[in-house]
């Protein structure tokens, strides 16, 4: 092998190396298509894989997802190689199960792809949700703040009046023989005493509800590292909850001996429910969106896509005798022509001359299907095909050898004559 090699680039130069080279380039393509077969078929089957296990048993799913990716590359590689007019059953048949195993891989695979592109909107939305029951939680603690400190002041203002009419001597409770006295009497002390010691809980109900506000700006400060402290999201959750808990427990403590219709704190999602991934069910689907399917049909289209184009791509260079039963079958057609490609085209029907002689001639179809599915030949339409730019070089490598063998044999009679 390597001394033709050598042989060939001695007599055929440049042309002839570049010749070797685009070809074993385009070979070693179609070669290296078989294990991007396979390995798209893995992709498309982990994904496959992971959205069934979903719905059954992992097992079971594992079992079905291989027959899915077997059926697609199996029926695609059999579907080039059957057309619709020659068996319309098989072809049905099979263009059939190719396309109920390429729906049901997309549709699995569609679970694990929304996973990945979603994962950030699923984050932000459970964290929105988070957010949301806390700060309805404390919108129901600040509405009842509210009215408890309005309705302490409230009864503050109502026992100041009652200060200055005891002061007055117009409050209700003083005798008739005291009335109108201006001064401090014993009814202005008790009312005075009553209004300090109301006072004074007013304040420090003020000052418990300032403590509940500082945990509650924890809580509040702990939503936000929720959002941006990805690292530590466990602890920031945790903190969170216990927040939570704490703001709960304060309030509750404070305004019991108050009111007893205090709001219930939201049971939030545990941590493990936070960050679990999506978890369809038939009656439980994610909502739709169209990027997840498109990359889901994507990988399965290209599987489809290279297994049939491997039955169209036969790799590998021509053979020495490949090349001389091309070379000697191309000759005998007779319509050639430069088409508008710049490129040599050869009508490959038959003449009407042909056709009278009942001229047999499979043997230059097979060097012209040889050629086009090595790629040396390019089909123009039904008629014609054209020379590929790698067909040049090996015709006048041979073209060259035809040519020094008549020399060879020219100047061999000459010196036979001459002898």
């Amino acid at each position: 092998m390597e001394n033709r090699l050598l042989t060939q680039l001695k007599s055929g130069g440049i042309g002839r190396l570049i010749n070797i080279t685009q070809t074993l380039f385009v070979s070693l393509l179609r070669i290296w298509s078989i294990p991007i077969v396979l390995l798209l078929s893995l992709a498309s089957g982990f994904t496959t894989f992971y959205g069934m296990s979903y719905f059954i048993t992992p097992w079971i799913a594992l079992i079905i997802t291989v027959a899915i990716q077997s059926i697609i590359v199996i029926c695609s590689f059999e579907l080039a190689g059957i057309h619709l007019k020659a068996n319309r059953l098989r072809y049905s048949s099979v263009l059939a199960s190719l396309i109920i195993a390429f729906v049901a891989s997309m549709s699995f695979s569609y679970f694990k792809f929304y996973e990945i592109s979603e994962h950030g909107t699923i984050r932000i939305e459970r964290i929105n949700e988070v957010g949301n029951q806390v700060d309805e939680y404390l919108k129901k603690l600040v509405v009842v703040k509210s009215s408890l400190l309005a309705q302490q002041k409230q009864e503050l203002e109502k026992l100041a009046k009652e200060m200055s009419q005891a002061y007055f001597g117009t409050h209700p409770d003083i005798p008739p023989q005291y009335k109108n006295e201006v001064g401090e009497g014993p009814v202005w002390k008790h009312v005075n005493a009553i209004y300090q010691e109301k006072k004074a809980q007013l304040a420090q109900l003020e000052q418990q509800f300032g403590l509940v506000d500082q945990s509650t700006a924890a809580l509040q400060t702990g939503l936000n590292k929720l959002d941006s402290d990805l690292a530590h999201s466990e602890q920031a959750y945790q903190e969170v909850s216990q927040g939570l808990h704490k703001v709960q427990l304060e309030f509750n403590q404070l305004t019991a001996k108050y009111r007893t219709d205090l709001p219930s704190a939201p049971i939030l999602m545990t941590y493990s429910q936070f960050t679990e991934t999506v978890k369809p069910s038939v009656n439980n689907l994610p909502k739709f969106t169209l990027f997840p399917l498109i990359i889901a049909g994507m990988v399965d289209f290209f599987t489809v896509l290279l297994s049939y184009r491997l039955e169209f791509s036969a790799p590998g260079p021509l053979t020495e005798r490949e090349e001389e039963l091309v070379f000697e079958c191309l000759k005998q057609f007779s319509e050639f022509r430069i088409n508008e490609n710049d490129a040599v085209e050869i009508i490959i029907e038959k003449s009407d001359i042909e056709r009278a002689r009942h001229y047999v001639d499979w043997p230059r179809m097979f060097a012209v299907g040889l050629l086009l599915s090595r790629g040396f030949l390019r089909k123009v339409d039904e008629r014609r095909v054209e020379f590929a730019p790698n067909l040049y070089p090996l015709i006048a490598e041979k073209m060259g050898d035809k040519l020094q063998k008549i020399k060879a044999q020219t100047a061999m009679q000459n010196s036979t004559l001459n002898g």
